[in-house]
Parts: C-alpha cells; sequence; structure tokens
C-alpha cells in the first residue's frame, strides 16, 4: 500500500542518516531533507483520502518514522 510514499519516506531517513553528506555539505544535505520533506508532504496532500485515520494523523503531524511503521507493519 502506497509504494511511493513507503519510498519517499526511505529517502528522507537516509538522507538524515547520511552523516558524511551532512558533515561534507550542510547547505546541500539540508536541501535534500527539503525536497524529500516537500515531496512527502505533496504526495499527503494529493492522496489524504486514500489514507486511514493513523496513517493520516502520523503525516499530518510529521511522524514520519511512525508512518513508515504503519505502512510496513503486516496486516
Amino acid at each position: 500500500m502506497h509504494p511511493e510514499l513507503q519510498t519517499l519516506l526511505q529517502q528522507r531517513l537516509g538522507v538524515i542518516a547520511d552523516h558524511p553528506f551532512r558533515d561534507r555539505d550542510p547547505a546541500a544535505h539540508l536541501t535534500a531533507l527539503k525536497e524529500v520533506s516537500e515531496a512527502i508532504q505533496s504526495y499527503a496532500a494529493a492522496h489524504r483520502r486514500e489514507f486511514d485515520a493513523k496513517l493520516g494523523h502520523y503525516l499530518t503531524q510529521s511522524s514520519y518514522q511512525k508512518a513508515l511503521d504503519h505502512l510496513t507493519q503486516p496486516m
């Protein structure tokens, strides 16, 4: 369910975890973080009617790790 959103959430975690990138070029790191965060927000706005209440809440509150966990938990 929502594989594009899952990918975006994983990309965001990857950017956050990339400490060498952050240390080497803080401005570019921040730009990458902003871009993926904006992509998540855009996806969420376009698909909000497809989300269950929990997922919608996590995305509204920018609880992206919880949103990813919610999407990847077995049904």
